[in-house]
Order: C-alpha cells, then sequence, then structure tokens
C-alpha cells in the first residue's frame, strides 16, 4: 500500500503547487489618443479590471477590444 501512497502524494502536491500563480493579479498601463492613461489588470478569477473596477469580462477579450480600438498597452 505505501507503493502507491508516496507518488499519490508527490503528484497531488504538485498539482497544488501548479496552481499556485494563476492567483496572482498582473497589471499594466494601457492609453490611447481618446484617454488619459490607465491601468489594466487581469484579475485572478480571469476578468479585466480598469483602474480597480472589474469589468465583468474576461481580460483577453477586453485587452483585444481595446488594442482594436486603437490603444496601446504595455509594461
Amino acid at each position: 500500500m505505501k507503493q502507491f501512497q508516496i507518488p499519490l502524494l508527490i503528484c497531488s502536491a504538485m498539482l497544488l503547487l501548479s496552481c499556485g500563480d494563476d492567483d496572482e493579479r498582473t497589471c499594466q498601463f494601457c492609453s490611447s489618443d481618446q484617454t488619459p492613461e490607465f491601468q489594466l489588470c487581469r484579475e485572478p478569477n480571469g476578468n479585466a479590471s480598469v483602474n480597480g473596477e472589474d469589468t465583468g469580462t474576461n481580460y483577453e477579450i477586453y485587452l483585444d477590444g481595446l488594442v482594436e480600438a486603437g490603444a496601446s498597452c504595455g509594461g
């Protein structure tokens, strides 16, 4: 029985540790000719937030829309 406990324990630990980075909030600044500079963040739930306000929209979709509209985002 111990033969199965050790690999199971190792796999469980790896699974838990691999999800740790998903909880981070990452941000960048964006601007366009029509708006002052603003902060765009990817929230831990996957949504985009602008200046701290959750948009309720997926980050990738929101960012693609901004770039398509002429905004410039980066570091």
